[in-house]
């Protein structure tokens, strides 16, 4: 049985193919100004080593922003649902899952099947989501993928208190003014992001074990300090982006399992 999910964000597209319940191919590319065109690039890169086309899947299931956009698509599902069904395949004792991305970010709770339980996200504000880390990045002149090891050597991290993107970045110009180091500066961005993120899921609670996914769970410090205020270790899947896709793919199996048209 070969089925597709497909998670279409604001900032990256995932595809994850699965046959027979067996994870065998997965691609994340940006999805940049046309969702269709970004899925047809990963439908393709996802494909390549398969041989496959999209004729081949018995079905595909959508999530993400963009899960309506897909025409081929013979079901669009919330990501709340998919994040918690992914999760779940891949770490089955986690309980509450953070996810990170691009452009929002989420706190669900779960039991034990995968289901949702409980779930608070915020998708209206950038601050606490990757791309707040990304301005923050552009402005301090450091690789993406450095601030996380950066922000570790840390000493004192600053305080930054503003929670608006754009009042955040002019904070941060003026701290590096009078001579702040940029590992301390990482080190407040991040902290804040954990410390939002953790304000924002107290009505859901953080129930171990407590995965982290997104985009976002790739950065270590982010990562240090969620696990400092929720006082646990984070469990991090392998490919922490694909989750929502995966749960996508998972519904598709149990559609097509179950008879659906």
């Amino acid at each position: 049985m070969l089925v597709c999910g497909l998670d279409i964000g604001a900032a990256t597209t995932k595809a994850v193919i699965l046959n027979d319940g067996r994870m065998v191919s997965y691609s994340v590319l940006p999805t940049g100004q046309s969702v269709n065109l970004a899925t047809d690039k990963v439908l393709e890169n996802a494909t390549r080593k398969l041989e496959l086309g999209i004729a081949d899947f018995s079905r595909v299931v959508t999530t993400g922003y963009g899960r309506h956009a897909v025409p081929f698509a013979h079901r669009a599902v919330s990501e709340i649902i998919c994040h918690a069904k992914g999760a779940n395949f891949l770490l089955p004792s986690a309980r509450t899952v953070i996810d990170i991305g691009g452009q929002d970010s989420k706190v669900i709770a779960l039991d034990g099947d995968g289901n949702v339980t409980n779930f608070v996200m915020n998708d209206k504000c950038a601050a606490g989501t990757g791309r707040f880390i990304e301005v923050m990045a552009s402005v301090l002149e450091v690789p993406l993928e450095d601030m996380g090891a950066l922000s570790l050597r840390s000493g004192k991290p600053c305080m930054i208190s503003s929670t608006c993107t754009v009042f955040a970045e002019s904070e941060v110009v003026s701290l590096r003014a009078t001579g702040e180091s940029r590992e301390n500066l990482i080190a407040g961005i991040h902290k804040g992001i954990a410390s939002r993120t953790i304000t924002m899921g107290r009505s859901v609670g953080f129930h171990k074990d407590v995965a982290f996914t997104g985009g976002v769970a790739k950065n270590l410090g982010v990562k240090r300090y969620l696990e400092t205020a929720i006082g646990s270790q984070l469990l991090v899947p392998e490919e922490p982006q694909i989750i929502g896709a995966l749960g996508a793919a998972l519904l598709a199996r149990e559609d097509k399992a179950q008879g659906s048209i």
